[in-house]
């Protein structure tokens, strides 16, 4: 019984071991996930999704840790979903971010998860969204979900968040032409960490010098906040700007809009990944290797293949 393995009616109360055994299961691709997350669907919607997101060592944790703890102070319940890499060893993550959150680690209005990447290159894991799903039904009214820091490709963050905010330090100055195609493309605003190291100056002119190139447009156009993180300096400016973004998303019917959108790139993902199961079974692996021989002796070309394969499925 669902109800039984899951216990639905403690998670939607907040029960916190209930919460993290619902994640470790859906983590775990247990037979009945799908059932639960129908079952839970109906309670989401309510909390506001923030992604952090930017390159390794710009202070993400610590930032996600402050707004946290600034969440707290106005009294919101808060789950954050800190993705880690994955351990090579154990395929687990490594929980470097968890031990960076100590301002809130014990405070019972907080639920932390961290969760491996394992592989995905988008920045969050697979199973990321859905455990922000059961946060969200769990009464958590805001949600920071904290990406593995790989750079450029986390791109995924865009699509799962409400607001994305961008960290970045001084040192980045060099690199943000090179970056501007990936991060500075999804962010909603820009946040400078470490603002009191040499050069932030200077990161910050590079930045809103890359954002004068784009067009502007009607409505909401990024900007650049600086911060010590670590000093809590900076952190109640970024979440005004968050609550700013989120005033400007639902006076505009944006929020409404990007919701859904994300609920069709979520309905495509989970499309794909049904096709992929149904057509790959002993049968076409069989036909496959069938096929090799003629591609080895270059008769035909993997492009012919698929085109019998895909024949094959639709029969």
């Amino acid at each position: 019984m669902i109800s039984n393995r899951f216990d639905i009616e403690k998670i939607l109360s907040g029960s916190r071991v209930s919460i993290a055994r619902a994640i470790s299961m859906i983590e775990n691709e247990h037979p009945l996930s799908a059932d639960f997350l129908r079952l839970i669907y109906k309670y989401t919607g309510n909390a506001y999704r923030i992604g952090i997101t930017g390159p390794p060592g710009a202070g993400k944790s610590t930032i996600t840790n402050k707004l946290a703890k600034h969440y707290r102070g106005l009294g919101k319940r808060v789950g954050i979903i800190a993705v880690d890499p994955t351990s090579p060893f154990t395929g687990g993550a490594l929980l470097g971010d968890r031990v960076r959150m100590t301002d809130v680690e014990l405070d019972e209005g907080v639920f932390i998860r961290s969760m491996a990447s394992r592989g995905s290159l988008g920045g969050l894991s697979k199973k990321a969204k859905e455990a922000a799903d059961i946060l969200d039904a769990s009464g958590c009214e805001i949600i920071l979900l904290e990406t593995v820091g790989v750079g450029q490709s986390e791109l995924d963050i865009a699509r799962a968040a409400d607001t994305t905010v961008v960290v970045l330090v001084p040192e980045s100055g060099d690199s943000i032409q090179a970056m501007k195609a990936g991060l500075m493309e999804i962010a909603d605003f820009f946040v400078l960490n470490k603002a009191d190291r040499a050069g932030a100056e200077q990161a910050v002119m590079s930045i809103q010098m890359v954002l004068n190139f784009k067009a502007k447009q009607q409505g909401w156009n990024p900007d650049v906040l600086k911060t010590t993180a670590s000093e809590g300096r900076g952190v109640a400016e970024v979440a005004d700007k968050i609550s700013e973004h989120q005033s400007y998303l639902i006076s505009s019917k944006q929020l409404e809009l990007k919701r859904r959108t994300r609920i069709i790139e979520r309905i495509r993902e989970l499309v794909g990944e049904k096709l992929h199961f149904d057509f790959w079974n002993e049968e076409r692996d069989r036909l496959l290797t069938e096929k090799m021989s003629d591609l080895d002796s270059l008769q035909t070309t993997p492009f012919d293949i698929v085109d019998y394969l895909l024949k094959n499925y639709k029969r």
